[in-house]
């Protein structure tokens, strides 16, 4: 009988940067399902790969001085070095660059043209250049990115737009007919009470300000929105053709079982990408599940924030297998979770040292004291063994169920209950009171059997979340991982088998202070490894000052309203600044580094109580404040936190 498909995706990861453990997160759970589902017996195709056009990335390579395709080729590249560590199982590793999926998006892209589903206008709106995404005024929080809080900017250009209101008709009425379809639940209702119910705007999906994208081909001044590109790639990675000679795996994977995706891009996959696929006629995935974020401390972790920790240095540290327990252990299901090099350790020693490791250690050297390691059944049972049959048992039943429901976290808690009880027998039997009296060898002789009966089962079932500890503990054990059909019985381990003479240390105890020091002589904090110190700038000293003359200032923060290039001027910019109730005109010399549209909606230092002068025949009330550095680049100084217009700086 042929198995039954299931296709997993995660999202594709943006090759802006090195991905940090957050980031990692998501691939190991999207793996540690993929194996289970394998257990399950199903035909497990798990696709994962890199976002590689936009803007963002163009500016990157600009900045690296290198062409984007260098740029992408590089961090793709390190990206799959961080996914093949980690012992992930994924089939296909889609890049957005190969040639087969943007001829394929180009095509997608002209369909949906043809039949009118896209049609040529122009956008005007306030642009988040990070995430890539337009927004309206209502959609800002606290007049920021809603997704990465971010400034964003006003932005007008040609562009070409998808109809989305057509279809959100058609789209709600699949969610409310489809309750499996966004998970978790508060996923669902988000969608439907911010962005659908509301009213869908139709999406701008071409780019003409930047040049790094999927060409479109019939209209070369216009680059593919990036939203589309990427998310085409569940499909163009099974061969899709929307000429309708779609290959095999298409035929035989789609639609996607799960898209395994953070919360923070669920709009993109459970409004536009359901959308997409009605406008070619094609089903929508199962599910897609939006899974909480890996948070360090109590903030989203970014490099921007520098609070970032990389899986390649805490699996260099604690080992793979610690790793990949930790963050799918600490993920709630639909809740954030929390990493630290502190909880990495206290979870190590409580969990994989002593829950896990000493049962294993205990079992295999007791069997090799009392019995020169051979495992046998003597069929001298007491009640107690029957209370660890069942635990067993009732695990196999339990991990089983919380799979189903992609609640890994308390799934790998159940295997863990399995083994503490395993720990627990051990304290009720006493094996080593029972080695004292020459009659009771055939009771001691089974309950070592039943302890590694109940290693074996727990190792099988580990085998998903931890694959390459579930390999060590059998080969010592000198057992083999059992099928979950073979788990519906207790018992199956060969009567006779001998164990490893010498067990090895699964997890060594690790000292929190020792860690600690080690992390900040290595990376210089306890957080992240931390970058080369850049070379400070030294500028020819003024004469002090007192504090009265300090004094005699005014600094305030100012809002730009509107800005325009002065005529006649390489370096003059011209900004209508907001403080408060009055509005300052400020020239400033600054043209060489913003643009008057990215002036629009900044907060800025601002110096208000200059004397006015004119600069190339305009007045300026005031002056706005900025960092220079050697090479001449300006940075206005803006307040850390939002502040109010007419906020004073002291």
């Amino acid at each position: 009988m042929a198995k039954k498909p299931y296709y997993i995706t995660t999202a594709i990861a943006y090759t802006s940067g090195k991905p940090h453990i957050g980031n990692t997160y998501e691939i190991v759970l999207a793996d540690s399902i993929a194996r289970y589902r394998r257990e399950q017996g199903f035909d497990v195709r798990f696709q994962t790969g890199t976002d590689e056009h936009g803007q963002k990335i163009e500016l990157k390579a600009q900045e690296a001085g290198v062409t984007p395709k260098e740029f992408v080729d590089g961090v793709a590249k390190e990206i799959k070095r961080i996914w093949d560590l980690m012992d992930t199982s994924y089939d296909k590793f889609i890049r957005t660059t190969d040639a087969d999926h943007e001829r394929q998006v180009q095509k997608i892209f002209k369909k949906l043209y043809d039949q009118g589903d896209i049609y040529k206008g122009y956008y005007e709106g306030l642009y988040c250049t990070p995430c890539e995404s337009f927004f309206t005024e209502s959609q800002l929080v606290d007049g920021k990115c809603p997704d990465c809080g971010r400034e964003v900017q006003p932005a007008k250009e040609e562009a070409y737009f998808f109809r989305m209101s057509k279809y959100a008709p058609r789209l709600i009425q699949y969610i409310n007919e489809h309750p499996e379809f966004i998970q978790p639940v508060a996923r669902k209702n988000e969608m439907m009470n911010n962005f659908l119910l509301p009213g869908l705007q139709d999406l701008c999906v071409s780019r003409t300000s930047f040049k790094w994208g999927v060409p479109v081909d019939f209209d070369d001044k216009h680059v593919v929105y990036v939203w589309l590109d990427a998310l085409t790639n569940y499909i163009t990675g099974l061969g899709y053709d929307c000429d309708g000679q779609s290959g095999e795996l298409f035929e035989k994977y789609w639609p996607a079982d799960l898209h395994l995706i953070g919360k923070d891009i669920i709009r993109f996959h459970t409004i536009y990408w359901p959308i997409f696929l009605m406008a070619l006629g094609l089903p929508l995935p199962k599910q897609v599940f939006g899974h909480p974020w890996l948070l360090q401390g109590d903030g989203k972790m970014s490099k921007s924030k520098g609070n970032v920790l990389y899986a390649d240095d805490l699996a260099e540290y604690f080992g793979v297998d610690a790793v990949r327990y930790f963050v799918l252990h600490e993920m709630p299901f639909d809740n954030d979770g929390v990493i630290s090099w502190e909880l990495m350790v206290e979870r190590l020693n409580s969990d994989l040292a002593n829950t896990l490791g000493n049962l294993v250690n205990r079992t295999i050297s007791m069997s090799n004291k009392y019995f020169g390691g051979v495992v046998e059944s003597t069929g001298v049972s007491e009640p107690v063994d029957e209370e660890l049959k069942a635990a067993a048992l009732e695990a196999v039943k339990r991990v089983d169920a919380k799979m189903n429901e992609l609640r890994v976290a308390d799934a790998i808690s159940e295997i863990f209950t399995l083994f503490k009880r395993c720990n627990k027998y051990i304290d009720e039997t006493m094996p080593w009171a029972l080695a004292k009296d020459e009659e009771k060898k055939p009771r001691l002789a089974q309950v070592l059997y039943n302890l590694v009966e109940g290693i074996c089962m727990g190792a099988s079932l580990l085998e998903s979340f931890m694959p390459s500890t579930s390999k060590k503990i059998l080969e010592q054990v000198n057992g083999s991982k059992r099928t979950l059909e073979e788990m519906k019985s207790f018992g199956l381990y060969p009567s006779g088998n001998r164990v490893t003479e010498k067990p090895e240390i699964l997890f060594a105890r690790l000292d929190l202070n020792q860690v600690l020091e080690d992390v900040a002589a290595r990376f210089g904090s306890g957080d992240e490894p931390q970058e080369e110190e850049e070379p400070g700038i030294d500028i020819e000293a003024k004469p002090q000052v007192t504090i009265d003359d300090f004094g005699k200032l005014q600094f305030q923060v100012g809002q730009v309203v509107a800005c325009e290039a002065v005529k006649k001027s390489k370096k003059l910019l011209c900004s209508q600044v907001k403080v408060g109730s009055r509005t300052l005109q400020i020239v400033s010399g600054i043209k060489s580094c913003y643009s008057p549209e990215e002036m629009v909606g900044k907060k800025v230092m601002v110096v208000t109580n200059l004397k006015p002068a004119k600069l190339a025949g305009i007045l300026s009330e005031g002056m706005l404040l900025c960092a220079e550095d050697a090479e001449g680049n300006l940075s206005l100084m803006t307040p850390e936190k939002d502040m109010p217009s007419g906020a004073e700086i002291c």
